[in-house]
């Protein structure tokens, strides 16, 4: 038996989904005549209340079409200095918008309300890049699945308005903080301009993200999606398997929670373990103490079916998902034995 903790993306469509796929009825996407399409947006962007939806293949590229959406060239994108737009998105600010990035020290991927205050140009000062954009990411990926308080949000929106900045958040594994905190996704729609929500992670499905804003927004996002090559065809079938995993996927969320938990609690038993950060979703990442081989650990492990990998020389990271099961946590507590 594999198990593979790499990351949520690994997942394979349930039969329920394929077979969602292959009864979606499709059309051209590019003259907005594919049903499961339009009914994938207007789904999406009624949870968030928000008045529009746009289909896109990655979460990068909806992220990457937010930022042109709301920059200049030469405008400033403010967010934490782990944030998955400036560190796994390809120096995509630079190259497709133009734009500075001032990054932020945070807590494991989230920053403040004052920190965001404090890194805002003054707009009459030439020699600076004028203050444009506030992205945060939640959950934030490098910070272990870690969680925005919402209130921490809801005041650093308001700093961004007090400002006139835009204020977008990447939402990969929102859902993911959705049922970790108990919060709703109406809430998340009135604090932020855009969302960007990925299908293709915890949710389950094998492709997919979408980008929600007003009705101005999108229009104007759906020309930049078209200039990134993003526009798509008769690709109802993959809507539908993000339709699936909407309705479907959601809640079963705090199971994976809860087997991130069951790893945490393993590996803060290992003597080769130095520190778990604290687990608040699916995502678990552990320091090794020095001198530990990290990588003839992961290779070991690697040969025992458990798939997961190195993020830093000392760090690993292990993400649970919809095909990882309680026997497999077992599995892996076996297969860990070894390292006292």
């Amino acid at each position: 038996m594999t198990i593979d903790l790499r990351s949520d993306t690994v997942t394979k469509p349930s039969k329920d989904m394929l077979d969602a796929m292959h009864q979606a009825p499709v059309g051209d996407d590019v003259f907005q005549e594919d049903p499961s399409i339009n009914a994938l947006e207007s789904f999406a962007a009624g949870m968030f209340g928000k008045e529009k939806a746009l289909f896109c293949p990655s979460g990068t590229m909806t992220n990457q079409i937010a930022i042109r959406c709301h920059t200049q060239p030469g405008d400033e994108v403010i967010c934490d200095e782990l944030s998955h737009v400036y560190q796994y998105e390809g120096g995509g600010i630079a190259s497709n918008s133009g734009a500075s990035v001032k990054l932020l020290q945070g807590d494991r991927g989230r920053i403040t309300a004052s920190m965001v205050e404090s890194s805002i140009h003054n707009p009459d000062d030439i020699h600076k890049p004028v203050s444009r954009l506030v992205v945060l990411e939640n959950t934030a990926n490098r910070g272990g699945g870690s969680c925005y308080a919402f209130n921490d949000i809801l005041e650093i929106g308001n700093v961004a308005r007090q400002h006139g900045l835009s204020f977008h958040i990447d939402g990969a594994r929102l859902f993911n903080a959705l049922v970790a905190k108990g919060e709703t996704a109406l809430q998340y729609g009135e604090a932020f301009d855009t969302i960007s929500i990925c299908l293709s992670k915890g949710l389950g499905a094998p492709v997919g993200s979408l980008l929600l804003g007003d009705d101005g927004f999108i229009k104007k996002a759906r020309r930049i999606r078209k200039v990134f090559g993003g526009g798509m065809r008769q690709v109802g079938s993959l809507a539908a398997a993000g339709f699936y995993a909407l309705q479907h996927n959601i809640d079963r969320l705090s199971t994976d929670h809860a087997h991130a938990k069951a790893i945490e609690a393993i590996l803060k038993e290992k003597s080769f373990v130095k520190e778990v950060v604290p687990v608040e979703t699916n995502i678990v990442i552990a320091e090794c103490m020095p001198g530990f081989n990290l990588s003839a650990f992961i290779s070991s492990m690697s040969n025992k079916g458990v798939l997961f990998f190195a993020i830093s020389p000392t760090r690993f990271r292990m993400v649970t998902h919809l095909d990882i099961h309680a026997d497999m946590i077992n599995q892996l507590d076996d297969s860990l034995k070894q390292y006292n």
